[in-house]
C-alpha cells in the first residue's frame, strides 16, 4: 500500500441522477433515469437527444440556488454554482467552516471541459451581423475561471488550478491536489470536476456521431452512443495529521495518467494509453490488479471507448469475476469534465458500503468485449476496499485514481 496518507474528508455531488451525495448515491442503486428534452432555454435549434439535466432545486421545486451558489455575483454562471453547491455539501461533510478555512493555505483544483464559455454564440452573430451585442455574454466569459472565482467565494488563498483536459479534467484535478497536499503546497484541497450542458459540446458530439437518441447503454449489444449531461462532484482532501479528530471517508492513494496519441477523439484500439495510466496509479499506490475490489469505468456507451477500455483492463489482468466492472453513465449521462470527480465519489461510496449495483442501461453486453461487465439486473458484494475510478478523454488521454474507502 502506497505511504500516500491524503484523506478524503468530505464529499460533494450534483447531478441529474440526485441533488447530494446520498439522494444521488440512493437513485444509481435504484438505477433511476432522469435525462429529459432540454428546453429552448439550452438549445435554440431542436436538439432531440435526452440529454442529463441537473433538476431544478434539491427537493424538485423553487429556486435550486441555496447557501454558497448564493454568494457568487451576477456574473457568474451556471457551472460556477454547480461547483459552489457540491463544495458545500464536502465542507458541511469533513466538518470545515468558512472560518476554519480563512487561516489555511486551501487549495483549489477543478476539472472542466468548457464550463459554459461557449453560451455566447448570441454575442457572436450579432457582432457579426453588426449589430450591438449584449455584453452580459461577454462579462460571464471573462469572469469564468472556476478556481478565481470559488476562491473568491470562499475567501481563501492557495494553489489554484482549473484543468481543461477534456473527459480526464475532474479526474486529473485531484490527482494535482493529491500531489499539492503529499508536497506540503497547500493544508486543505477542494478537488474534483465541473460542467453544465453546452449547445456547442452536444452539438459537437453530434456532429461526431457519438450521439445516441434514446438513453444511452455502456457495454450493451445494442448501445449507440452517448449522452451527455451535467453535474459536479467533489473531495475535501487533507494529509492525516490534518484531519485528525474526523473520521475518514478514505484516501486518495494512487494517480496516474498517460496519453496514446492515436487519434483525436478515438483511444487506441487496445487502450494502450489507459494500461500505462492504470499501471501509473497502482504503482503509486502500492497496489496491484488483485488488490482492486471495484473498477468504475469511464464506460461512455460508444462503440470505440467500451472496447478499447475493456481491451485495456483485460490486458493488466484484472480478473472481472472477482472485481467488478461497472459504469455509472447510464444515470448520469457523459457530464464531460464533471465526469471524474462524480464517478470518484460514487467509487468510494460502493466502497464504502461493500457492495456495487450493476451498469444502468447495459441489459446484455456485447459479446465480445474483453472483459464481463456487471450488467443493470445484477449486483456484487466487494472483496476489498479498494477501487479504481478511470477517464478516458479527447486527445489520448487517459487518467486513474486509486481510492480506498474507510468502510463506514
Amino acid at each position: 500500500m502506497s505511504t500516500s496518507s491524503v484523506v478524503i474528508s468530505g464529499t460533494g455531488c450534483i447531478a441529474a441522477v440526485g441533488n447530494g451525495c446520498r439522494e444521488a448515491f440512493a437513485h444509481l442503486q435504484q438505477s433511476k433515469v432522469r435525462n429529459v428534452q432540454v428546453a429552448e432555454e439550452y438549445f435554440t435549434a431542436p436538439f432531440t437527444a435526452p440529454c442529463f439535466l441537473v433538476s431544478t432545486g434539491r427537493d424538485g421545486s423553487g429556486s435550486m440556488w441555496q447557501g454558497l451558489a448564493l454568494k457568487a455575483d451576477n456574473s457568474s454562471n451556471r457551472t460556477i454554482r454547480l461547483a459552489l453547491t457540491a463544495i458545500e455539501e464536502a465542507l458541511l461533510e469533513a466538518g470545515v467552516s468558512l472560518d476554519r478555512l480563512a487561516g489555511k493555505r486551501v487549495g483549489i483544483a477543478l476539472g472542466t471541459t468548457v464550463g459554459c464559455t461557449f453560451h455566447n454564440e448570441r454575442y457572436y452573430i450579432d457582432w457579426k451581423e453588426q449589430r450591438e451585442p449584449d455584453s452580459t455574454a461577454l462579462v460571464t466569459y471573462l469572469n469564468a475561471n472556476l478556481a478565481e472565482r470559488i476562491q473568491r467565494v470562499l475567501g481563501v488563498r492557495g494553489p489554484r488550478m482549473v484543468i481543461t483536459n477534456a473527459c480526464a479534467s475532474g479526474t486529473d484535478a485531484i490527482g494535482v491536489a493529491k500531489s499539492w497536499l503529499e508536497n506540503d503546497l497547500c493544508d486543505i484541497a477542494i478537488a474534483g470536476g465541473v460542467d453544465e450542458l453546452s449547445r456547442i459540446a452536444c452539438n459537437g458530439f453530434r456532429s461526431l456521431m457519438l450521439v445516441a437518441d434514446t438513453s444511452c447503454t455502456p457495454f450493451d449489444k445494442d448501445r449507440q452512443g452517448l449522452n451527455l449531461g451535467e453535474g459536479a462532484g467533489v473531495f475535501v482532501l487533507q494529509r492525516e495529521a490534518e484531519a485528525a479528530g474526523n473520521d475518514p471517508l478514505g484516501w486518495v492513494r494512487g494517480y496516474g495518467t498517460a496519453g496514446d496519441a492515436h487519434h483525436p477523439t478515438a483511444p487506441h484500439p487496445q487502450g494502450e494509453g489507459l494500461q500505462r495510466a492504470l499501471a501509473l496509479a497502482l504503482k503509486d499506490a502500492g497496489c496491484d490488479p488483485a488488490g482492486i475490489a471495484l473498477i468504475n469505468a469511464h464506460g461512455t456507451g460508444t462503440l470505440a471507448n467500451d472496447r478499447a477500455e475493456t481491451n485495456a483492463i483485460s490486458e493488466m489482468g484484472f480478473d472481472a469475476e472477482r472485481t467488478p466492472v461497472v459504469s455509472t453513465k447510464g444515470a448520469t449521462g457523459h457530464t464531460l469534465g464533471a465526469a471524474g470527480g462524480i464517478e470518484a465519489v460514487f467509487t468510494l461510496m460502493a466502497l464504502n458500503v461493500g457492495k456495487t449495483n450493476g451498469t444502468v442501461g447495459c441489459s446484455e453486453q456485447e459479446a465480445d468485449l474483453a472483459v464481463r461487465v456487471l450488467a443493470q439486473a445484477e449486483t456484487a458484494d466487494l472483496h476489498g476496499r479498494i477501487g479504481i475510478s478511470q477517464s478516458l478523454a479527447f486527445g489520448g488521454s487517459n487518467s486513474v485514481l486509486v481510492i480506498e474507502g474507510a468502510g463506514l
